[in-house]
This record gives structure tokens, C-alpha cells and sequence, in this order.
């Protein structure tokens, strides 16, 4: 059966509420946990659910996403009929960039129509969460779908963040709507409703004419949420398919995250840190796979001052080096130094990022290659650090790749 499926993963969204950490690159291929990258959650999910032919439509800043699919996912054998290959925006149907979701793949229905599946799986590359696709695949053809929507229970003061569905008792949709203010709760549960995860499964053949005909439409938006699956729930088989249910083959931990913000990124990272996270990371048999570069171990090693490096409930990458300095419950990617009596708290940093000595850091994301010279302060008065960087509601700090300390700033 799953040979028989094609699968889209959508990565061309600008990923505007991410900035200044998608400014240089595309939302899924922003660092995550200490060595992925997001949309590495997701092709791990297709690796482990069988799937083996899987078409990557990228378009806003691409080049970071295409070299790590090419370093890390050329993993597959094209003499068998197996890809992972990117797809970018080539303005097929007329003179314009995607559009919407729909639209994306309506732009590429010719790799649709060539592809002889039977069926088409089309994913978000931007989420961390694990999945058994095969599983749902299977809801699909035992309830003889037209189309099936994997869903998942949020809270209700929470719907007008998803795309909010009702079903009847045969798991059959019967409403759809796209981030209501208010909606119905679940039959069964009161306090949550059901939401779409932007998972979808679509007879191949269907899903050609519903995007031509959706491509004709001048009042559409061209997006399945909005406007495909509210009118298909009318004249098709629509089903659901709930997230996290036992059958497949990877633990139901039940955790998805949509990491679109800073804070909901910064928080997805801090959950990793939990005694025991909410997303497992160590099932021997789902591994994530991503690009590893050849890394010396991390180490933590006495500095000039005498002190040992420490670290607490921390997740180190390879070639990191703490020398005297203290760094606790926080993320350091690969070739992160800190250097001595430094100390950083709850914070995230990315590839070969150096920390001088006596430096303080809380609450911080520093992006790739930053350099922060000793003495330096930050995450401890937030007014300051508004005059250099960007920093969220939440008084989480962000400092860019790219960014130069003024040497007289202390």
C-alpha cells in the first residue's frame, strides 16, 4: 500500500513570525533540539512510515534547506524509484509565487499526474512532532476516504490558532472551519475541541480536478483549510484520522508542535530539557535522523581560572567546549564554546558560537557563528537589551546571525 503513495511536504512559507531567525533562511530549515533541523521531524516520519518517494516545494530563502537535504537526505536510491527531492517555485500556472497551500501543489499537479500514486500524502515541513503516516494510510483506505485529515485535541480558548473540525460517530467530518473564535467542543470532552494538523491524505485522481477547479476560482485563497476541505466535506468522503492512536509503530507521545513563533520555538527547545520530555527523542527504533558533521565529543574542561566546566540538565552537541564556565538548562549546537567563568542560563545556541569569559547569558537564542566578547551582560535588563536586539513579550532575547558586538557597548 504505502509504495503506492506520493508524499508533498509544503516548505516555502516565509516564515515571517520567526524572524530574525528565518532572515537568512527557510522556517523549516531553522536549527532545533542541539543537532536537527526542523523539517527533519517530518522526513524521519515519512523515513520510518516506508515512504519513499517525497517531493519538497520550497521557495523563500532555500538555499540553507536545499544543502541540508542534500547532505543529510540523499539517502535513498533513485534506480529504485526513490527521492527526496526539492521542487522550487517555477511559476507553472501562470506569472505568480505560490499562492497558498493549495495552490503550491496545484502548480505542480504535472509531478501529481506523472506520478501514477494512488494516493497523496501532503505534510507541513514546519512542525515537531513524530508520526506513523502508514497508520493513517490505513484509516484512509479501511473507511473508503475520499480525503483523511489527521486531527488532534486543543484546548478551546486555543481554536483560533487551527483549523477546527466536528465529526459523527463514524469519524466522518461533517464541519470544517478555519480558525474560528469560537467553536464546539468534542462530544466526549468539553473543555477541547478537534483540530486539523495540516496532515492530509487525498485520492490522487480527486485532489487533480478539486485544485483545478479551486485554480478557477477568483473568490479563493487558495488554501486547503480555508477554502479546499470546506466545500469537499459537502460532496466527498472526508474522514479524520486522530493523531496519537495506538497501531503504529512509534510511541503515541502525542506531542506536535507548530514552532512559528519565537516563543513557541524557544518553548518546544525548553521541553527537551523536562526530566522526562514530552516528545521522545529516544525510541532505539525511530530514530531522527539528520546532517552529522565529523565532531570531536563535547567536553567540559578546567579554565584559566581554575574552575571545572559544568553543565546542568543541558543538551551539548559535538565539539562543544565549556572551559570554566557554567551553562544550565539550555541547548548548545555543535562547536559552542564558553569560555571561563561564564554562565549561561535557559538559552539556545547555534553552530560555533563563541562566549567569552565572565559573560552572563539568560533566556537567550544566538544564532550561528556569533561571537560575544567578555563581560558581556545579557538577558538580566530587558530595556538594554532592547536597544540592540530583538526581544519578545516573553523577554526572550535573539541575537542574529551575523551580528557584531560594538567593542565600547560595556
Amino acid at each position: 500500500m504505502i509504495d503506492k503513495m506520493l508524499t508533498i511536504i509544503l516548505a516555502g512559507g516565509a516564515g515571517s513570525r520567526l524572524q530574525p531567525l528565518t532572515r537568512r533562511r527557510a522556517k523549516p530549515s531553522v536549527p532545533f533540539g542541539g543537532k536537527y533541523r526542523i523539517i527533519d521531524f517530518t522526513l524521519t516520519n515519512c523515513l520510518h512510515s516506508g515512504l519513499r518517494r517525497i517531493l519538497v516545494l520550497t521557495q523563500y530563502k532555500s538555499h540553507s534547506l536545499q544543502k541540508h537535504l542534500r547532505d543529510g537526505w540523499s539517502i535513498f536510491n533513485p534506480e529504485l524509484g526513490e527521492y527526496v527531492t526539492t521542487v522550487p517555485a517555477q511559476m507553472r500556472q501562470g506569472n505568480k509565487w505560490y499562492q497558498g497551500t493549495a495552490d503550491a501543489i496545484h502548480q505542480n499537479n504535472y509531478l501529481l499526474d506523472r506520478s501514477d500514486a494512488e494516493w497523496t500524502l501532503i505534510l507541513s515541513g514546519d512542525h515537531i512532532y513524530r508520526m506513523d503516516y502508514a497508520s493513517m494510510l490505513k484509516t484512509h483506505i479501511s473507511l473508503k476516504a475520499d480525503a483523511t485529515v489527521a486531527c488532534m485535541k486543543v484546548p478551546l480558548k486555543g481554536t483560533n490558532q487551527f483549523g477546527i473540525l466536528t465529526i459523527d460517530n463514524n469519524q466522518k467530518i461533517n464541519h470544517f472551519e478555519e480558525k474560528p473564535e469560537t467553536t464546539k467542543p468534542c462530544i466526549d470532552d468539553p473543555e477541547n475541541a478537534l483540530a486539523s494538523m495540516g496532515i492530509y491524505i487525498f485520492s490522487t485522481k480527486l485532489l487533480i480536478d478539486v485544485l483545478e477547479n479551486d485554480s478557477h476560482n477568483e473568490n479563493s485563497s487558495h488554501d486547503f483549510g480555508n477554502d479546499i476541505l470546506p466545500k469537499l466535506i459537502n460532496t466527498h468522503k472526508v474522514y479524520a484520522h486522530m493523531f496519537g492512536e495506538k497501531g503504529g509503530r512509534v510511541s503515541p507521545d502525542q506531542y506536535w508542535r507548530d514552532v512559528g513563533t519565537i516563543e513557541s520555538y524557544y518553548q518546544a527547545n525548553m521541553d527537551l530539557l523536562k526530566a522526562i520530555p514530552p516528545l521522545d527523542l529516544y525510541q532505539g527504533d525511530w530514530p531522527i535522523r539528520s546532517y552529522q558533521a565529523q565532531t570531536p565529543p563535547a567536553r567540559a574542561v578546567p579554565g584559566e581560572s581554575g574552575n571545572e566546566g559544568v553543565f546542568i540538565n543541558s543538551i551539548l552537541a559535538g565539539g562543544t567546549i565549556i572551559s570554566g564556565g557554567n551553562v544550565a538548562h539550555s541547548v548548545l549546537f555543535q562547536n559552542v564554546f564558553i569560555g571561563d567563568e561564564t554562565l549561561i542560563e535557559n538559552s539556545i545556541l547555534f553552530d560555533s558560537v563563541k562566549v567569552g569569559n565572565n559573560v552572563r547569558l539568560n533566556k537567550c537564542i544566538i544564532d550561528k557563528h556569533v561571537h560575544i566578547p567578555n563581560n558581556e551582560i545579557i538577558g538580566y535588563d530587558l530595556e538594554k537589551d532592547k536597544q540592540r536586539f530583538d526581544v519578545t513579550k516573553d523577554g526572550i532575547i535573539v541575537i542574529p546571525q551575523g551580528y557584531t558586538f560594538d567593542s565600547s557597548s560595556n
